[in-house]
């Protein structure tokens, strides 16, 4: 299935900024340099494209969504920023490093986009991501995959927009296509959600619309009470909903 998830960029930096702010850190194990050309995959509103850019590297994001593209060009005028799609991406660019932050496993056909990445770096070129791991929202995609079965008899892994593989699996791809991992990392990340009770109504508008496919607003607030009454016990401390994510940092060159 390919994800129809529609991004709404205000929302996105007003309410979710969470998500750049927890890369800026993953920009340190990229470590840019004056005068490198670096391609930032999945790059939404661009805020972490323009961090890398203070090192004096040449940034281009690139970004499935219009609306997080024409958000991003409007933020940061000096940067190039391309609409594309990370699994089927050609350019005559060589790249010295490619960097993506929590897009990759938006990309479920994962090792084409891998040769994408592989396609686009030169011969010891770099590439550093953060994505989502084996069990990220593990509770939370439980629970809508129950609500959803109960309610409307639907299977919630056939509108499933994610690929959260294991550190095995994504270094086996990465092998695959001639790169050597230096680094993976599977860690626990808890992660408030800001908000307080509303917090997981807009991460669940943000980001898991695939599974609410074809309800309107009316059965939508319907379910994120069901949802909320089931998460309530094990994702919210005293008021805030912690989202249980669990991340990939890998670090890999491309050896041919």
């Amino acid at each position: 299935m390919v994800s129809h998830n529609v991004w709404n960029a205000d929302v996105y930096d007003e309410k979710l900024s969470f998500v750049s702010d927890l890369g800026k850190d993953l920009i340190e194990l990229l470590n840019p340099k004056k005068g490198e050309k670096i391609l930032d995959l999945g790059c939404g509103t661009g805020d972490l494209a323009y961090e890398i850019s203070k090192s004096g590297a040449t940034v281009i994001g690139m970004d499935l969504s219009s609306e997080m593209i024409e958000k991003a060009r409007t933020k940061y005028k000096n940067i190039q920023f391309v609409i594309d799609n990370g699994e089927s991406f050609r350019t005559n660019e060589e790249y010295d490093a490619v960097f993506s932050n929590a897009a990759l496993h938006w990309m479920k056909q994962a090792a084409k986009a891998v040769e994408s990445i592989a396609l686009a770096l030169r011969v010891g070129g770099r590439f550093v991501a953060e994505f989502g791991g084996k069990g990220n929202v593990e509770t939370v995609v439980q629970a809508i995959a129950d609500v959803l079965f109960q309610n409307y008899g639907i299977d919630a892994t056939e509108r499933n927009p994610w690929y959260f593989p294991s550190i095995g699996e994504y270094s086996s791809l990465l092998e695959k296509h001639g790169f050597r991992v230096l680094y993976a990392s599977h860690f626990d990340r808890p992660t408030p959600l800001p908000d307080q009770d509303k917090g997981l109504n807009y991460w669940l508008d943000s980001f898991a619309g695939d599974f609410f496919t074809g309800m309107d607003s009316s059965e939508k607030v319907l379910l994120y009470e069901d949802l909320k009454d089931r998460l309530r016990p094990y994702l919210c401390k005293e008021g805030t909903w912690i989202a249980d994510y669990k991340r990939i940092r890998v670090m890999a060159i491309k050896e041919r």
